[in-house]
């Protein structure tokens, strides 16, 4: 059974939205409040990346749901821990994002942090691609890690990049 819920978190400054629809039911039970987080999320990215204060999707999924969507649209096999589809639109809806639950939570293990804070990683990583942010080149990746780094400590997350 899906779900969904608008993600806005009680503060004045919930200029954003963002849709969660928990696909596999299994994130309820992971990360309880995984509509608030999204929410949060966009508001603490929009407040350093206005382009970010608008309506976005954001399908949290199962690692055979994010690879069946990466084999359609990248002709990638296998999950990968987020995927990002920007619409291309000049206002409005801004692009879907999927977030695969094994993989997050595999690799919050694996990394020694909270599946909150991996996920929270996660999503703002996707909404910076939705907004033309990328990684291809080691410059790019600096400038959207430092980025990334910027908006989590806003919310009390270290840097995830932090000792690699």
């Amino acid at each position: 059974m899906t779900s969904a819920a608008r993600g806005r978190p009680n503060n004045d400054d919930a200029t954003a939205m963002i849709d969660a629809i928990i696909e596999d039911e299994s994130w309820t039970a992971m990360l309880p409040a995984a509509d608030e987080l999204a929410g949060e999320c966009q508001v603490r990215a929009a407040a350093l990346e206005p382009a970010l204060a608008r309506e976005i999707a954001l399908l949290f999924c199962n690692d055979a749901a994010i690879a069946e969507l990466n084999s359609r649209f990248r002709g990638k096999t296998g999950p990968t821990n987020v995927l990002s589809f920007p619409s291309g639109e000049a206002e409005g809806f801004l692009g879907d994002i999927a977030l695969a639950r094994e993989t997050c939570a595999r690799e919050a293990e694996e990394k020694g942090i909270s599946l909150r804070d991996h996920a929270a990683h996660l999503i703002i990583h996707g909404m910076l691609h939705l907004i033309g942010y990328d990684h291809e080149t080691e410059d790019d990746a600096a400038v959207m890690e430092r980025r990334e780094a910027e908006i989590l400590d806003r919310m009390g997350i270290g840097d995830p990049y932090d000792g690699e």
